[in-house]
């Protein structure tokens, strides 16, 4: 049987806690992230799980590192995640275009990578709550750059014991994301807009969820709050599943060889995503490289070429607005795995980046990144790979995807690395359907989001997904938009309802 995976923090030594608290908690008290006490090794060999399909595959990850949930309760939980609400039957298809394979992670019910955690997620939650006898109302508290927050909604609309706000930048989304957000339906839900960015949503965020005062005063009238975003380890660990599942679909369609290595590109924001691929690869994946693209806001290109973290600078609004982020959250993770799994050293350098926006690793610490590579796509770059790409091959990606897939054209030519890549296509082109049109040189201003879906459905051959034609005359249920420093008033607004 396999060792118990236990969760502490990254920042202290707060004791350990079992895979369901942590799920439930999102963020620790001290303002960390949970991570495991070790890294388990799959129990089955790859060709093995190469026969598997998707939802065999994620529970052979999953049971692993959440070791606490039965076999019955994590079965349940992957059975109602994974089914009808994505419209293909592979739930993560893997299409070949121009010379990688792209491990499409968008076709869930929010046409986005994020559905491929949040639609587990609730049913983790709220298992876990039986589980740790939660008697409060669990109140998810998430801040979103475009596509968390509709995922997190559809996920938790009208979960029996849970509410859900979400914050969204008001003017740094992409109108399609905003309209899937404000269209939401279920009484437990409130999207918010603030007059700032993402990085001021996120700061919000974690502002409001390490107040003790607040968490008191909410708990005697039956509220606790929990985390959707991908600080949650219940995000990260889904996650993991689609790195294992692509590498053996790859072996069992002859794409590569039992043992061979395959490197992984990943457009990157808050750096979640590509964490689990880098868990997959500790976990015994042959993944050689892990490719972290980044757009015009390429702090984390920066990182991985000087070593130093720096967010002071200006924050640059993209075409690929999920990236459009300056505190990657989840790299506080991989610091502390490769400071030795040494939370004072990480609560040192997070207390840098609080206090001078900016922190530097050690020579050691570098060492351990070798497995990384950092790249960055100017806009210029990404249009010009979406139409370049479809041209040639006639297959259509969205703006992230671009960035990822420029990224890895530059690695190629840089180091002459041929080996099997798999790019993570992380939306669906009509989620950014202005700029993909723009890109394909067909944008037309006189139109609005909608009709330039069916045009782009037009020349593409593509089908609209369910996603947006279901919101094209949707009813507008929200409609609140507050000031960056009036996130705590509008949380409690919403509660007394």
């Amino acid at each position: 049987m396999a060792k118990e995976v236990l969760y502490s923090s990254t920042r202290g030594a707060l004791g350990q806690i079992k895979a369901s608290e942590a799920i439930l908690r999102g963020l620790a008290p001290d303002g960390g992230l949970y991570v495991p006490d070790h890294i388990p090794h799959l129990e089955k060999e790859l060709r093995e799980i190469a026969q598997l399909d998707y939802k065999e595959t994620a529970y052979e990850v999953m049971k692993l590192l959440l070791t606490d949930y039965t076999e019955e309760e994590l079965r349940y939980c992957i059975t109602n995640a994974y089914d009808s609400k994505f419209d293909t039957e592979e739930i993560a298809p893997i299409s070949e275009a121009d010379g990688a394979f792209y491990l499409e992670l968008y076709h869930g019910a929010t046409i986005a990578f994020k559905d491929m955690a949040l639609s587990i997620l609730p049913y983790l939650m709220t298992t876990a709550a039986k589980k740790n006898n939660v008697k409060n109302e669990i109140v998810i508290l998430t801040a979103t750059s475009g596509d968390t927050g509709k995922a997190a909604l559809a996920g938790f609309a009208d979960v029996p014991g849970t509410r859900i706000i979400v914050f969204y930048p008001k003017h740094g989304v992409s109108p399609i994301q905003e309209q899937q957000m404000v269209t939401q339906k279920g009484d437990n839900t409130c999207v918010i807009g603030i007059e700032g960015n993402f990085d001021d949503a996120q700061t919000g965020v974690k502002k409001i969820f390490t107040d003790k005062e607040l968490a008191a005063e909410l708990d005697a009238k039956g509220f606790q709050f929990s985390s959707a975003n991908s600080i949650n380890i219940g995000r990260l660990v889904p996650q993991i599943v689609y790195y294992v599942y692509s590498y053996a679909k790859l072996l069992k369609e002859g794409r590569i060889a039992d043992g061979d290595a395959i490197n992984v590109v990943v457009p990157t924001g808050n750096f979640g995503n590509i964490l689990a691929a880098y868990y997959a690869k500790n976990m015994g994946v042959p993944i050689a490289k892990l490719i972290c693209a980044s757009n015009s806001n390429k702090v984390l290109f920066d990182f991985f070429k000087t070593g130093e973290y720096d967010r002071n600078r200006e924050f640059v609004l993209t075409a690929s607005p999920s990236m459009d982020i300056l505190i990657s959250s989840n790299l506080e993770r991989l610091i502390y795995h490769i400071a030795g799994d040494n939370a004072q050293k990480d609560a040192e350098f997070m207390a840098q980046l609080a206090s001078n926006g900016k922190y530097e690793i050690t020579d050691d610490m570098r060492e351990k990144l070798t497995d990384f590579y950092g790249g960055f796509a100017t806009e210029e770059e990404t249009f010009n790979t979406i139409r370049n790409v479809f041209d040639k091959t006639g297959y259509l990606m969205d703006t992230h995807t671009a960035v990822a897939s420029s990224v890895y054209s530059k690695y190629v030519a840089e180091t002459g690395d041929k080996t099997v890549s798999v790019i993570a296509s992380t939306a669906s082109p009509f989620k950014f359907t202005r700029s993909v049109m723009t890109a394909l040189g067909k944008a037309d201003d006189s139109k609005d989001d909608f009709a330039l879906a069916d045009e782009l459905s037009r020349v593409s051959g593509v089908e609209i997904p369910d996603a947006v034609t279901s919101i094209r005359t949707a009813e507008i249920r929200h409609k609140t938009v507050v000031d960056k420093d009036k996130m705590q008033s509008a949380v409690l607004d919403f509660l007394s309802k």
